[in-house]
C-alpha cells in the first residue's frame, strides 16, 4: 500500500505546482471575466458585419443616440442577435426636443423613462423599406405601436418622422429618422 501511496503522491504535487498558472494565465482569466460581465456588448469581433450598435457608434450623426443608448443601459440589448428594426433619429432630431428635455431624461433617475422612449424606436424583425404599408401599425419593443405612412413618392413616415436612409446591420436594419418618436 506505501508503494501506491508514495507515487500517488508526488503526482499530485507535480501537477498541483504545473497548474499553478502564470500571472499573464491570471490576467487572462481576468479579462475574459470582464468580457463576460459586460454583456453581448463586451464581446469584440472586428470580423463580422457590424450590429446596429456598432452602425451607430460609427455615425457621426448619431453620437446622440449613442449617448442615450448608454445611459438608459440599452446597449447590450441591442447588440444582441435580433433581428432588430431600429428607427434612429439624428443628432438634429435630438436637438428638435424642446430645451432642457435630453438633459433631463438621461439623468440616473429618469433612465426607465429613457429606455421607454428607446425601445419605442426598435420594432422586432426586419422591415425593410418596401415592408412598410400604407397605415399599417407595428408593435414596438416597449408594447405600444406606431403607424407607418407611405406617401405617393414613396416617401416613408413613422409617426410623422420621415425615414432619410436606411442601413443594414448583422442583426437588422436602421432606418434613420429625421425625428425623435415620443410614445403618447
Amino acid at each position: 500500500m506505501k508503494k501506491l501511496f508514495y507515487p500517488l503522491m508526488v503526482g499530485l504535487a507535480f501537477v498541483g505546482i504545473s497548474c499553478g498558472g502564470s500571472s499573464s494565465e491570471n490576467q487572462n482569466t481576468e479579462t475574459v471575466g470582464a468580457a463576460l460581465t459586460a454583456g453581448q456588448s463586451g464581446v469584440v469581433d472586428d470580423e463580422s458585419n457590424p450590429n446596429v450598435v456598432q452602425v451607430a457608434v460609427g455615425s457621426p450623426d448619431h453620437s446622440t443616440l449613442v449617448a442615450a443608448l448608454k445611459a438608459a443601459d440599452y446597449v447590450d440589448a441591442l447588440t444582441n442577435v435580433g433581428p432588430f428594426t431600429v428607427f434612429a433619429p439624428t443628432n438634429a432630431a435630438f436637438d428638435a426636443l424642446p430645451a432642457g428635455t435630453l438633459d433631463d431624461l438621461v439623468k440616473p433617475e429618469n433612465q426607465r423613462k429613457l429606455r421607454d422612449i428607446l425601445e419605442y424606436h426598435v420594432l422586432l424583425g426586419v422591415y425593410k423599406p418596401e415592408d412598410f404599408v400604407n397605415g399599417r401599425n407595428l408593435g414596438t419593443a416597449d408594447g405600444r405601436s406606431v403607424t407607418v405612412a407611405v406617401a405617393e413618392d414613396g416617401s416613408v413616415t413613422i409617426n410623422g418622422a420621415k425615414i432619410i436612409g436606411t442601413v443594414s446591420a448583422s442583426n437588422g436594419i436602421i432606418h434613420v429618422v429625421d425625428q425623435v418618436l415620443l410614445p403618447k
